[in-house]
């Protein structure tokens, strides 16, 4: 069957298809729930009332973007809403998440050779949560600054500077590891 025959039916409350649906996507959008909160009930649970969220909304899904990044953008919504119900820290940053671009030099996203993986994750824990919101997003999750602006109702404006300031505040912190004074 295809993605727009089951989006189709799902429109029209098909259960078997709404099912179909979610198991092709659940495994996925928990690893992305997972990526903000510590618990695994807890992002259980948002995947969930993403799910039935989405559901609820599927007639606002214009397929503009494909279903699946529809369905990340309601799962990090819930996440980000959770957070903030709940005021908990984002969870450590899983090792498959993070990858090496290759980047320009003035970019200043470059960290020496002698900081780990570990130090990176902590570092990012250990920057105030409006930095780690927006690092995360455009760091990890790949969104540009129009989208994390929708996504945590900011400005771009202000997902820029929040970013800088993040990124500022994230050399500070891995200078500090360097120079053997953090951690």
């Amino acid at each position: 069957m295809f993605q727009v025959d089951i989006i189709e039916q799902c429109k029209q409350n098909n259960r078997k298809a709404q099912l179909q649906l979610y198991n092709q996507y659940c495994d996925g959008m928990y690893s992305v729930a997972k990526r903000f909160l510590k618990d695994a009930d807890d992002a259980e649970d948002v995947v969930q009332e993403a799910f039935i969220k989405a559901f609820s909304k599927l007639h606002q899904y214009k397929a503009e973007v494909t279903f699946g990044a529809w369905l990340k953008r309601i799962v990090i919504n819930k996440s980000i809403d959770f957070l903030k119900s709940k005021k908990q820290r984002l969870v450590e940053l899983e090792e498959v998440h993070l990858k090496v671009v290759d980047t320009v030099e003035e970019d200043k996203w470059l960290v020496e050779d002698a900081i780990t993986l570990n130090d990176v994750k902590k570092a990012i824990n250990n920057l105030p949560e409006k930095y780690q919101y927006v690092v995360m997003l455009y760091l990890i999750d790949g969104y540009d600054h129009q989208e994390i602006s929708e996504i945590l109702n900011i400005s771009e404006v202000a997902s820029r500077t929040q970013l800088s300031r993040g990124k500022t505040k994230l050399q500070e912190l891995l200078a500090l590891k360097r120079n053997g004074t953090r951690y």
